[in-house]
């Protein structure tokens, strides 16, 4: 017991002795120690007095322009003072907002504070001395969709697009007002006039926006003044000497369709015009050969990437990109999205085993039966106004006396196909993913294009196809400068229309982005448990049935790109998908509203296209429209069957593609039999021959 007690003291002795020891070599470090601490104590107690420099003088507060209900968007404090808000750049300040304490960060003099608006009421902000209240009665978000729903109503009921989008937009404004304090009809007057001064000024004041228009007007330029030095006329001619049986010209005037794919208005009324004598003499209906002009205009012009079609196109999806801030290009978009473009290729597919077989079915095989028997329908059964035709006819036909070459037109058409192939892939090249052996061509191919400015390459493209067209019709002296000029004016003015729709389509995707919208459809279909694998498909149909009522393939792609794409979007990303399969079905969305317009616009006797096919061709206009709808139904069948509604599940294009042409195959193969009286009439031609 004693041993144990001096050994405690010892060792206790020790143990001080050791620490004064360690106090004195250490004084320096540890008085630096409880200065550091005292400095820090000082300032976390000095924390809530620091604010005190915030008034009235030094604070601004900003609210969101436009605020929706159940949307959670942001209240802005901005440092108005220099100093200050230097002094706390990234250094968290405390914020009351409506009685609840935030820590918030000062970022560049501003103070940004989540907030979710979900009533009406009174918002108190307070920071330091500063104290700021502000009412708000924000927008139920239900509102959102009814800009664009009754711009869809009003075009079904009065089949008028202009007007049902401009209403649409007037609605959206309307509200807007309302509900930021003006009375109802206050806020109809200023709703009014904000359509022009808000939304289609700021529309327009958009440099991809200009660059669309110049782009669009520019090829339409360039295609009327090939139209009039007889470049077209000289194609036409070249290929129609080839036709020499109901098989062949049906053939010839496919492939027609095809190659004058750069406007479908000119393929109709040029292909229908110049095949429809010869079609005469080989005794192919009207019927079939407007079908076979409606089937090559719009889904070419659609899919082709250097088309008057383009340009909206890409401004469509680059307003629904720009809508949820996505690292992608409108034309790195739409190059991925014609790998899930099924309808227009299985249309081509589908006229194009019709007549290698040689078979129809339906209307359609009773109309050919008639013709093989009896000649094509006469032209003075036609019911629809010709003086349409005429008129576009003018706007397209070459100057009297001039001598059709087909190099005027092929010539410029290759300038800016392969001009735009150059100019994306100098726009967008990056020498690493060229250099880089874990990607394939393609790979590749699509991130140069992704990267390329698809505007810029659209401009250089279009402007020297259009010098270079200028250039061989003065160098041949078809037409003088001035009516040269005039050519191109009068390209200018057919874009007028379409310009329209564009620009009100364009401030009607800014009214569905201030509102929302988006976030109401997809919060919609959240609820009604929809699996985002399903969206494809039901935007096919809905593009379709929108096209059919209104017969505006474009109306309905204005109407139907800004709310299908984000929607879409935010669907599969809160369905918790990844952003392969969610881009998957973002590609596949953006294909479904082109082409189910398109076939809506097939089917629909009121659509532009439709009634230009008719009018070319001199076909009956509800003859047309009576035996394409079953061909076109077929194929919009088995496109949403064996393509749309797969892909969607991950099943990969190129598997598709060849299922889907055979499954067309199979349908022609069953139901088609050939026309009563072809072997004759086949027979008849071939021994005419000289």
């Amino acid at each position: 017991m004693k041993m144990i007690s001096c050994f405690s003291r010892e060792r206790v002795y020790l143990n001080l002795k050791g620490f004064f020891l360690f106090s004195q070599t250490q004084k320096t470090s540890m008085r630096f120690i409880l200065v550091s601490l005292i400095l820090l104590f000082v300032n976390i107690s000095g924390y809530s007095n620091k604010t005190d420099v915030f008034t009235d003088q030094s604070i601004e507060v900003s609210f969101p322009d436009i605020i929706v209900k159940n949307v959670k968007q942001s209240i802005n404090i901005y440092v108005t003072d220099e100093k200050i808000a230097e002094q706390f750049n990234n250094t968290k300040v405390n914020v009351i907002l409506s009685g609840t304490n935030i820590n918030a960060e000062v970022i560049n003099g501003v103070i940004t504070l989540p907030y979710t608006f979900n009533k009406k009421e009174t918002i108190t902000i307070g920071i330091g001395d500063f104290m700021h209240s502000e009412p708000v009665n924000p927008i139920p978000l239900w509102f959102s969709i009814l800009p664009p729903l009754i711009a869809i109503l009003i075009a079904l009921i009065i089949r008028e697009v202009y007007t049902a989008l401009f209403i649409g937009i007037w609605v959206g404004t309307a509200i807007i007002y309302y509900y930021k304090g003006s009375w109802l009809l206050v806020a109809i007057f200023k709703g009014f006039l904000a359509i022009l001064d808000t939304y289609i000024i700021q529309s327009l004041n958009n440099s991809g926006h200009l660059a669309i228009i110049l782009f669009s007007m520019i090829i339409a330029a360039t295609v009327s003044l090939i139209s009039k030095n007889g470049g077209m006329k000289g194609v036409v001619n070249r290929l129609s000497k080839y036709a020499t049986s109901p098989r062949s010209g049906s053939f010839i005037t496919w492939l027609l369709g095809i190659i004058i794919f750069f406007d479908d208005y000119a393929n109709t009324l040029v292909v229908g015009n110049t095949m429809r004598p010869l079609a005469d003499k080989l005794r192919i209906s009207r019927e079939k050969l407007s079908y076979i002009i409606d089937s090559t205009a719009a889904p070419v012009a659609s899919i082709a990437f250097v088309t008057t079609w383009i340009g909206a196109e890409l401004s469509y999806i680059q307003d629904g990109i720009n809508t949820l801030n996505l690292n992608e290009s409108a034309y790195g978009v739409f190059f991925n999205s014609l790998a899930y473009s099924f309808y227009p290729f299985f249309t081509l597919a589908f006229i194009l085993i019709l007549i290698w077989k040689n078979v129809d079915y339906g209307p359609m095989l009773k109309a050919e039966t008639l013709a093989r028997k009896q000649g094509s329908s006469s032209p003075n059964t036609y019911s629809v106004d010709e003086k349409i035709s005429y008129d576009l006819m003018e706007e397209i036909s070459a100057k009297e006396g001039v001598t059709p070459r087909s190099f005027n037109a092929v010539i410029p058409i290759l300038v800016i196909i392969f001009g735009t192939l150059s100019a994306l892939l100098y726009t967008g090249w990056n020498q690493e993913v060229w250099n880089s052996n874990t990607l394939g061509f393609f790979e590749k191919l699509s991130d140069t294009i992704g990267s390329a400015d698809s505007y810029i390459a659209l401009l250089w493209a279009s402007l020297a196809s259009l010098f270079t067209a200028l250039i061989l019709t003065l160098s041949q002296k078809l037409l003088s400068l001035k009516d040269s000029v005039e050519s191109i004016i009068q390209g200018f003015k057919t874009m007028l229309p379409a310009i329209m729709i564009l620009t009100l389509a364009w401030s009607v995707a800014l009214i569905t982005e201030h509102m929302h919208t988006a976030n109401f459809i997809s919060g919609l279909l959240m609820d009604a448990s929809v699996s985002p694998y399903l969206i494809p498909v039901i935007t096919f149909v809905i593009s379709a049935l929108v096209s059919f009522s209104t017969g505006s393939s474009w109306g309905t792609m204005a109407i139907l790109y800004p709310l299908i794409l984000p929607s879409g979007w935010l669907l599969a990303e809160n369905s918790g998908l990844d952003y392969e399969t969610t881009l998957s079905i973002f590609h596949n969305i953006a294909a479904a509203v082109l082409t189910g317009s398109v076939l809506g616009d097939h089917c629909s006797p009121i659509s532009d296209t439709t009634i230009l096919s008719s009018l070319a061709s001199s076909c009956p206009h509800i003859e047309h429209v009576r035996t394409q709808l079953p061909y076109a139904l077929t194929t919009g069948a088995v496109a949403i069957i064996l393509g749309t509604l797969p892909a969607s599940y991950g099943v990969s294009p190129w598997i598709l593609f060849p299922v889907g042409i055979i499954g067309i195959y199979l349908v022609i193969h069953f139901l088609g039999k050939p026309s009563e009286g072809v072997k004759m009439i086949q027979h008849n031609t071939t021994t005419t021959q000289p």
